[in-house]
């Protein structure tokens, strides 16, 4: 007989086959279908599939007496009560290093996407704009680079960066060892040092609002700013009033606070780019992703240790 496994996220059908396979699926992405599910089957549950956007709080884990292993399908796991997991002894699994190339491959498409303003520069062109009636954009090689949060994606995005012959420099919570990367000590002296700041940290309350009014006034009026991280990293407000006073040139967001809802303050403004949280995204990734919690799962269920735990 098959476990069962509640997933809380929207799959696509060949992900779902390949998890049916495995398991005797309830699958409830929506809050309502959420809810009915743990209510008919929290006594028979014994896996769930969430992300760190959907999470799994610690008063639903304690309506799934069974539950046993706990997956995010990506990287993040912030909304997952993870102490509370720990407490009853359930294993803890992520997709660390699934999706890492695609993320990265997304900052700098929004980075450049900003800098040069490609959507600017496509609509004009549908309009008939011609160039000599355009500004002139800022070149992305040869600038400087921060990076807040040098873990696997910040890597990869750094690696990307010697491709463009930028000078990269990146902020942790304490230098890596293993890195050759200039490091700084703060957030606000990294955007003051830095052309381009690309937020990768991850989410959750130690890293609520880093990115705010100081941040965004030390890197200054020729700055832009990334975010591939978590919407809750950035504070939007000050964002907004950054932008639209000039105390930022531009900004590009995959992610928001307000996600699924587009950030209403931002809408207006010219010199944003938005894409809906589709950083960690691809066919590839999606793949990845569902092959290594799959993988997690086998070895779990088989008394084994797991790949990826958190």
């Amino acid at each position: 007989m098959k476990p069962s496994l509640l997933v809380l996220i929207h799959l696509d059908d060949a992900s779902r086959a390949s998890i049916e396979a495995a398991f005797d699926v309830i699958y409830a992405p929506v809050p309502a279908l959420r809810e009915a599910a743990i209510a008919a089957h929290g006594a028979a549950i014994r896996a769930v599939l969430t992300n760190g956007t959907t999470g799994l709080g610690a008063a639903e884990i304690d309506r799934m007496p069974r539950l046993e292993l706990l997956s995010a399908l990506g990287a993040g796991y912030e909304n997952l009560a993870i102490d509370h997991a720990r407490s009853r002894g359930i294993v803890l699994v992520n997709g660390a290093g699934t999706n890492d190339h695609c993320v990265a491959d997304h900052a700098f498409a929004l980075l450049l996407a900003v800098v040069r303003d490609v959507p600017q520069l496509d609509r004009a062109t549908r309009e008939g704009v011609w160039r000599d009636h355009l500004p002139m954009r800022p070149n992305v090689s040869n600038k400087r680079l921060g990076i807040v949060g040098l873990g696997h994606i910040g890597a990869k995005i750094a690696r990307r960066a010697a491709g463009f012959e930028m000078e990269v420099a990146y902020h942790n919570r304490k230098p890596r060892e293993d890195s050759p990367l200039r490091y700084f000590d703060s957030v606000a002296a990294l955007a003051q040092w830095s052309d381009f700041l690309v937020v990768a940290t991850p989410g959750g309350a130690g890293t609520r609002h880093l990115i705010g009014e100081t941040v965004l006034a030390a890197l200054g009026p020729r700055g832009f700013v990334v975010n591939v991280a978590r919407g809750s990293v950035v504070d939007t407000a000050a964002l907004a009033r950054a932008l639209a006073a000039g105390t930022i040139a531009g900004a590009a967001l995959d992610v928001y606070e307000s996600e699924p809802e587009p950030p209403q303050a931002l809408l207006g403004l010219r010199n944003v780019v938005l894409t809906p949280h589709v950083g960690g995204r691809s066919p590839e990734a999606i793949t990845a992703s569902v092959d290594n919690f799959l993988s997690n799962a086998q070895r779990h269920f088989a008394g084994e240790p797991v790949l990826t735990p958190i």
